[in-house]
């Protein structure tokens, strides 16, 4: 049996209402708020504000869905001269998480432009100081809170871009998963984060990096996901549904914290940039067609997947296709704008990118 190894060093607390442990974890600290412009009139922020009370240094409330690299580029130089001394708080779903992570490594020009000249030559940023971050997600399904991955978009160069930020200063100090917080989400957002964490779960396992401790989160993060997502959709005001949605994201952020993706979010990136789809949707529409593809690879890897459905179910990427059908998600790229022959080639860049490296299939 091969070597492995588990490390995840993020604190986790999860419950219902979990929220006012917040100053608990601050410690007395001062901290500063990133969350996105709807916090204000949900009633968010107010709570926020009560709970950080004369701790409470500022608020960044203008985050907007996939962080922009201009954004993150506008805010940096002036974050850091307001809060060099703070713990950032950050509220919100993945794209609130990912921006908030942007701001923790501090470099000496006070730039973010020397952090992004390091992502575009696949480089680490030469850090001087870092901050700590207490990671609050509303949606159920990004796992953000519990990995050092964030997620950078430039759409404004000629040739539109996505990078990936992820350094041992990037890792949340804790995670404070509050299911309560995911009531007010969306129908569409409920359900393509849902399958965010799904994504997550499986590719963790069909994954070159997979291990014990991620099979046994990942399988469990899936078979929750699959078993209550109708339900949920159909009674989003539920506290034991959404409770389970938030633990299956959490698990499967667990899971992939330790072997990162692979093909199917490789996949995602271009049909996020190319194609407009949101990022739960677009890895996951693949899902069944990859799972064709690790079907027969590698037999330890064929067990842990029959877990999902069982034993008694011979083929279970169609069981998939049915999952989503049942949700509203085709799985045929047609149905996005996308021919067969550009599928094609999606696919094939796909398993060359860093991502689909880390697919069984891919060697």
């Amino acid at each position: 049996m091969k070597t492995w190894r588990y490390h995840n060093p993020v604190a986790v607390t999860f419950g219902w209402g979990s929220l006012t442990q917040l100053p608990k974890l601050l410690k007395g600290r001062r901290a500063v708020v990133v969350t996105f412009p709807q916090a204000q009139d949900t009633g968010l922020l107010h709570t926020l504000r009560a709970l950080i009370g004369s701790q409470l240094a500022g608020v960044i409330d203008d985050v907007q869905p996939n962080p922009e690299l201009s954004w993150v580029t506008g805010h940096y130089a002036e974050f850091w001269k307001k809060y060099s001394d703070c713990v950032v708080v950050a509220v919100g779903g993945g794209s609130v998480l990912d921006s908030a992570k942007m701001f923790l490594p501090g470099v000496a020009s006070g730039q973010f432009q020397d952090i992004h000249a390091a992502l575009a030559k696949s480089e680490a940023p030469a850090v001087t100081h870092a901050l700590p971050m207490i990671a609050v997600p509303t949606t159920a399904g990004t796992g953000s809170e519990v990995t050092p991955w964030a997620t950078l978009w430039d759409r404004t160069s000629a040739e539109h871009k996505k990078y990936s930020l992820h350094l041992e200063q990037t890792w949340p100090e804790a995670a404070l998963v509050d299911p309560q917080l995911t009531l007010s989400l969306p129908q569409v957002v409920t359900r393509d984060s849902n399958l965010d964490a799904l994504s997550h779960a499986l590719e963790s396992i069909w994954n070159v990096n997979a291990n014990p401790v991620s099979d046994a989160m990942a399988v469990q993060a899936a078979q929750t996901v699959i078993q209550n997502l109708p339900s949920l959709l159909a009674n989003p005001q539920s506290e034991v549904l959404r409770t389970l949605a938030s633990k299956a994201s959490l698990l499967a952020g667990l899971a992939f914290s330790n072997t990162k993706t692979a093909l199917a979010h490789n996949i995602s990136y271009e049909m996020t940039l190319k194609h407009g789809l949101a990022h739960g949707l677009a890895c996951s529409f693949t899902l069944p067609m990859v799972w064709r593809l690790a079907q027969g690879k590698l037999a330890d890897r064929d067990l842990v997947l029959s877990q999902i459905f069982g034993d008694e179910v011979a083929n279970p990427a169609d069981e998939l296709e049915k999952f989503l059908d049942k949700v509203g998600v085709s799985c045929n790229f047609k149905d996005y704008g996308v021919s067969e022959h550009d599928a094609s080639q999606m696919l094939e860049t796909a398993m060359q990118g860093p991502r689909g490296k880390n697919f069984i299939g891919a060697h």
